[in-house]
């Protein structure tokens, strides 16, 4: 078992590797480095989520994706310590061992962001890593799940995923999105109900309104956003909550950061998505053109209209990672916080 220190909120490895890098690269004088790379494999999914705009934006490019060696090279040419190796749903992949192999090979932190729906299934194919995470995602318990999945029984199967992973020994956490209809209470029970699975981690964070999604009234305003953030703040206090703490004060309107839209950054078949893994302005065929050619002052809140209510950790986390150790009361904040 490859089992975190018990006084650790992440595996120490982990949080080492992530913070050599960013200190790496400040100390090389980059202004903008990406921290995570949202790997897009492929656009294809077993499941058609109610506020995914991802099935909706690529709907003419469901049958395209990128071999093992563009994926490769773009976690070369960005440099990014974190792969988030997302979709479409990525155990649909042809090649995802050696992708998540080939990945854990150069030295990054990965994680498999997987609907579990064929996590139990596919178990085989990965091996436990200390620097490997399996992110499930869940939008609530099994009622509400099912509902925003648009399947019944996909709750119950992503959880027979977790539990086979937690027991082959796998670092797995989940993923869920607060949408307008999200009820804290029921958050609140499936924190309960989870870290009853010894899950590692729960990462929350509101949903983007993408304007491919037609039903709009499943999201949430920033206002919105911080009304119920303010409770499920409350809620998570003391929990295995992976978001942190400093993020999840800004959700509740205690902070204010700016958006960091370079932080995540997302390559797919189409190429670099620009400007953020939530708009998409154009596709770029290389890094280095894209992280150039962006005017990034032109987005975020009060910039750009379509930025209005976003509070995604994609844009904002980032600014938590890259900020932290300006200010002594937040690096206090954060160390206590890591040590869980």
């Amino acid at each position: 078992m490859l089992e975190s220190p018990a006084s650790m909120r992440f595996p120490l490895g982990q949080t080492i590797s992530i913070a050599n890098y960013i200190r790496r690269m400040k100390g090389q004088g980059k202004k903008r480095f990406p921290l995570v790379l949202m790997l897009e494999p492929l656009f294809a999914c077993d499941l058609t989520c109610s506020g995914c705009g991802r099935i909706r934006e690529y709907k003419e490019h469901a049958s395209k994706m990128l071999t093992l060696e563009q994926c490769l090279a773009a976690v070369d040419d960005c440099g990014a310590q974190v792969v988030s190796i997302c979709g479409g749903e990525p155990l649909l992949y042809p090649r995802i061992k050696e992708l998540v192999e080939e990945t854990l090979g150069r030295g990054r932190v990965v994680y498999l962001c997987t609907n579990g729906q064929s996590l139990e299934k596919k178990l085989p194919l990965l091996k436990p890593h200390k620097r490997f995470n399996i992110n499930v995602h869940l939008d609530g318990l099994a009622a509400t799940h099912d509902a925003v999945v648009e399947r019944k029984g996909a709750f119950d199967k992503a959880v027979a995923g977790i539990v086979a992973a937690k027991k082959a020994g796998f670092s797995v956490c989940t993923n869920t999105t607060i949408y307008r209809q999200t009820d804290a209470g029921e958050i609140e029970a499936l924190i309960d109900f989870l870290e009853g699975l010894s899950i590692d981690g729960m990462l929350i964070s509101p949903g983007f309104d993408y304007s491919d999604v037609e039903d709009q009234s499943v999201f949430l305003t920033r206002s919105a956003i911080k009304e119920k953030f303010s409770i499920l703040r409350r809620a998570g206090r003391g929990r295995k909550i992976w978001s942190t703490p400093l993020f999840l004060d800004f959700l509740a309107g205690k902070r204010d950061f700016e958006c960091t839209p370079w932080g995540n950054v997302t390559y797919n078949y189409c190429g670099w998505k620009a400007p953020c893994y939530l708009i998409t302005d154009g596709h770029h065929s290389t890094f280095e053109g894209f992280m150039k050619d962006v005017d990034w002052g032109k987005y975020g809140p009060g910039r750009d209209p379509r930025c209005k209510n976003c509070m995604c950790h994609c844009g904002f986390e980032p600014t938590v990672a890259l900020t932290t150790t300006s200010n002594i009361r937040d690096a206090l904040t954060m160390a206590r916080w890591t040590i869980f």
